[in-house]
């Protein structure tokens, strides 16, 4: 099992397997061919308001974090669903919009379910 992150404007590769939009927002500039999607899954994204406060402000990312955690364990329909993907996939690449590759939410996401598989495997 492979939990993978990138960005959506990199181009699509092989490796990548199930391809998984985790932003709420449909990416600028992108159209739905060149993003190669397998499932966009906006329920697993952070609340609007969450994502708002936080600005992709370096300075509250670990706070972002911590918040983002708790809604993710709040939202164990979205959570079990993705985990189900994973298992049944294997290769799951987790995309997303930012312009940071390493604060940002499916960075959070990622590290959250690679704990949760270590407390609960898949």
């Amino acid at each position: 099992m492979s939990i993978m992150v990138k960005r959506i404007y990199d181009e699509p590769e092989p490796d990548d397997g199930c391809r998984i939009l985790v932003d709420r927002l449909w990416p600028r500039g992108m159209s739905r061919e060149r993003a190669a999607l397998d499932l966009w899954m906006k329920e697993i994204a952070p609340s609007p308001t969450l994502r708002k406060w936080f600005g992709h402000d370096p300075d509250r990312f670990a706070e972002f974090a911590e918040r983002y955690r708790a809604e993710l364990d709040a939202n164990a329909e979205a959570v079990g669903a993705l985990r189900d993907i994973i298992t049944a996939h294997g290769n799951v690449t987790l995309l997303y919009a930012a312009k940071d590759p390493l604060i940002n939410h499916a960075v959070v996401l990622r590290d959250y379910l690679n704990d949760i598989s270590t407390e609960k495997p898949l």
